[in-house]
């Protein structure tokens, strides 16, 4: 689990990334600017979510060695 979550965090960035480039900051909202926009954000969600996911299992495994 550990590295599939690393492997979605590394394409989501990518992804961010090379959707960030696609933005055409004077008209954000318009064509094939909000596609990219929406991506972005659906890539920076993604990221927070695995990155949760990695502070919650990271904690479940320092409970079970307290016990």
């Amino acid at each position: 689990m550990k590295i599939a979550s690393t492997i979605v965090i590394i394409l989501a960035s990518i992804m961010a990334i090379f959707n960030f480039t696609k933005i055409d900051f004077n008209a954000p909202l318009e064509g094939e600017s909000i596609t990219a926009v929406i991506t972005v954000l659906a890539s920076l969600c993604a990221i927070l979510l695995m990155s949760i996911l990695k502070v919650s299992r990271r904690i479940e495994q320092k409970a079970k060695q307290r016990k």
